[in-house]
């Protein structure tokens, strides 16, 4: 386990549970308000993660996914329930506290990237270093050896928009592993790309899980998910139990 997070004055660090999991998640809901009725977007789920698995969540538009990804990173705070990364809790935190987890500990990856456009291809992967804390010279060298990994050493000059969908998708992993994270978190990671960019990411992801690295990837794709350890199904805001 990684040091506890404790430079968050409102919230003490959780106690730890000595686990295998590397991810708890004990009936978490959340609703969202909406004009006619309230949205129910996850009610009650409950999921362990081990450390070094790599899970899929599989499941139709809208049952619930993407919010789960979304309060798993302390994106979207959960109305009840509990989530426990790596031993600490992560619901009821500030944001400072939140941010600060983000960084040290989890890498997100999303569909449509999220990448900066104004940024070559380096500059993209040595920012997410700096905003972590790494010093100048060591995130330019670190960010080299993740573009160098994921294929991309020559393009490392070149623009966002320079890049083709499949290796705007691996520069996006590339600033997610730039931390070093304890959980990958993969919403869609292939929604936009072609057949063929979206088998780059496949076999990228199986490689990186052999490494050790823990990932969870939301998809409704079965060919994704089908590199997976463990595929659980969610519907109607449910995981249903095992």
């Amino acid at each position: 386990m990684t040091d506890p997070i404790d430079e968050s004055g409102s919230a003490p660090v959780a106690a730890r549970v000595p686990t295998d999991a590397v991810l708890t998640v004990r009936g978490v809901r959340k609703t969202f308000e909406a004009d006619v009725a309230p949205v129910r977007a996850v009610r009650g789920v409950d999921l362990t993660v081990a450390r070094n698995e790599y899970l899929a969540i599989v499941g139709p538009s809208g049952c619930g996914k993407s919010t789960l990804l979304n309060m798993i990173a302390g994106l979207e705070p959960a109305d009840d329930g509990e989530i426990v990364l790596d031993g600490e809790t992560v619901t009821g935190r500030d944001e400072n506290w939140l941010a600060l987890m983000r960084r040290r500990r989890i890498g997100f990856v999303f569909q449509f990237f999220n990448l900066i456009d104004g940024m070559s291809a380096i500059e993209n992967v040595v920012l997410a270093l700096l905003i972590a804390g790494h010093k100048r010279r060591q995130a330019e060298a670190r960010a080299h050896d993740l573009i160098d990994l994921l294929g991309l050493g020559d393009k490392a000059d070149q623009f966002p928009a320079e890049l083709s969908g499949g290796q705007r998708q691996r520069l996006a992993i590339a600033r997610a592993l730039a931390n070093e994270p304890t959980l990958v978190l993969a919403d869609e990671p292939t929604g936009a790309l072609d057949s063929d960019g979206g088998r780059e990411i496949i076999e990228l992801f199986r490689r990186l899980h052999e490494d050790g690295q823990t990932i969870i990837v939301v998809t409704h794709s079965a060919e994704v998910a089908a590199g997976a350890d463990r595929i659980v199904s969610m519907r109607d805001g449910r995981i249903p139990a095992a």
